[in-house]
This record gives structure tokens, C-alpha cells and sequence, in this order.
């Protein structure tokens, strides 16, 4: 079985499973299925950093990053408390830069470790957890299916037609695989399911979801080159090999983790 198949059983497996989870479970339930998600990718990313050489306090940082969702949700349910989420990240922070005076050895790489832990904090858990407050907005469950179709078709196009028509390549340096034509093709067919999914899933205009969709595909585009860098930086193909064909749970939220808190807002603001 080549890669492509198994990619794609195993991207329709995840969609059905993120359909159950969205749908068919209470909200708390879906709140421990991102903490979940946010865990593995947590985990995957600082086992990356450890490849490259740098100390990093990865079971903190994955404790933390697994309770940062947790702590969005009861915030969502407890108005009383609304501000537990900026000051557990705020006192997260401390604690990330604190645990370096706990170190013994004579290592010079405290500031790199340090940065590295609380980026992962804001750019994988904070980030994806932006789906626990997608969720409890008016109409959340829908929004959350149609992000995720909207940026994962980008993807999935891009895969697409990057494989059958590419010829020019993107930015070797970062993935030597993407290819400009792949790229547009992935934006093209990202902003025309956006147009579709939106028609059903919203409630939004034509121009609205033509503005989302020139907004969210090339911003998924930017997330999966993102994770790709860094991949690249810590000299690894994958970051994890749990699912067949696409490799491990980041490689799987990575375009996500930028659409997320853009989409967010973008909905709040309009």
C-alpha cells in the first residue's frame, strides 16, 4: 500500500473520529479529546528539541500544555473565574524559567531551553486549544467541522496537486517535497470547499466566506512550512510515526494550530 492510500484512510479515519467527537459527546468530553491531542504534540515537539541537542523539561511542559484546554473550559463554565487563563500561562511562565535553577550541571543553554518550552506552551497548546472555545460558541459545533474541512482540504489539495502537477519547488531549504504549484492548487481548492462547507456549516455571507477561505488557506499553508522548519532544524523527516502516511500527531494539527485562533476571532469579530 503506497503512501498516498494510506494517507488518505487514515485522514478520513481522523475525520470521522473528530466528527464523533464534536457531535455526539459533551463538551468536557471534547475539551479532554484536544487536551489529548495537544498532549501528543506537546510530547512529539520537545522529543524533537532533545534530538537537537537542548535540555528541555518535557513532562512539564506536556503537564502544562494538557491543562492549558482544561483550563480554558472551566473559565467557559465559570464566568466568575474568566481570567484563570492568562494568569495560569502567566504562572506557567515563571515556573518554566524557575526549574532551570534546579539544574545541576553547568550548561549554558538555559535561555534556549527556557524560550523553547514556553514557545511550544503558546504555539501548540494554546493554539490548538483555541478549538475549546471554537466549541462554545453559538452554532460551535459546526464551526469546529468546518474549519477543520477547510484547512485540512487546503492540505489535502495541496498533496494533491503538488504530487500530480508539481514541478517548481516551494522552499527546498525548509521542505524539498512542497512545490509552488501544489501550494495554489492546495489555496484554490481550500477556499472553494470553504465557499461550499460555509453554504451548509454557517451562517456567513458568500463574501465573508470568500474572505475566510483567502484568509485560512494560505494560513494553513504557513502552519504546515512552520512545523516543516522546525522539523528541519532538529534533523527529523516526521515528528512522530503513529499514523501511517502522515507520521505523528503534529504533522496532523500543524496547519490547525494557525487557522484556529485566527478563525476565532475572526467569528467574534464578525
Amino acid at each position: 500500500m503506497n503512501k498516498f492510500i494510506k494517507r488518505t484512510i487514515v485522514t478520513f479515519m481522523l475525520l470521522g473520529v473528530v466528527g464523533i467527537f464534536v457531535y455526539q459527546v459533551p463538551n468536557w468530553v471534547f475539551c479532554l479529546f484536544i487536551a489529548m491531542f495537544i498532549g501528543f504534540g506537546q510530547f512529539e515537539f520537545f522529543r524533537m528539541v532533545e534530538n537537537r541537542g537542548i535540555f528541555v523539561y518535557k513532562y512539564f511542559g506536556t503537564a502544562v500544555g494538557i491543562l492549558i484546554p482544561i483550563v480554558i473550559f472551566m473559565a467557559k463554565m465559570l464566568p466568575e473565574i474568566k481570567n484563570l487563563e492568562p494568569i495560569f500561562i502567566v504562572v506557567a511562565s515563571l515556573f518554566a524559567l524557575t526549574m532551570q535553577f534546579t539544574r545541576r550541571d553547568n550548561a549554558r543553554d538555559h535561555l534556549i531551553s527556557t524560550a523553547l518550552t514556553l514557545f511550544s506552551l503558546f504555539y501548540i497548546a494554546w493554539f490548538f486549544s483555541f478549538f475549546v472555545k471554537i466549541k462554545a460558541l453559538e452554532n460551535g459545533a459546526n464551526l469546529v467541522v468546518f474549519l477543520v474541512l477547510v484547512t485540512k482540504s487546503t492540505d489535502i489539495g495541496a498533496y494533491i496537486i503538488g504530487s500530480w502537477f508539481g514541478r517548481t519547488e516551494l522552499i527546498p531549504r525548509i521542505s524539498p517535497k512542497k512545490t509552488k504549484e501544489g501550494t495554489l492548487g492546495g489555496i484554490v481548492f481550500g477556499i472553494i470547499v470553504t465557499v461550499i462547507a460555509g453554504r451548509f456549516l454557517t451562517s456567513f455571507s458568500t463574501i465573508h466566506l470568500i474572505v475566510l477561505g483567502g484568509i485560512l488557506a494560505p494560513l494553513g499553508q504557513v502552519g504546515d512550512l512552520a512545523e516543516s522548519l522546525i522539523k528541519r532544524d532538529c534533523n527529523m523527516k516526521d515528528s512522530g510515526t503513529y499514523l501511517p502516511g502522515i507520521g505523528g500527531v503534529l504533522d496532523v494539527i500543524d496547519s490547525l494550530l494557525f487557522t484556529a485562533p485566527v478563525f476565532y476571532y475572526y467569528v467574534k469579530t464578525f
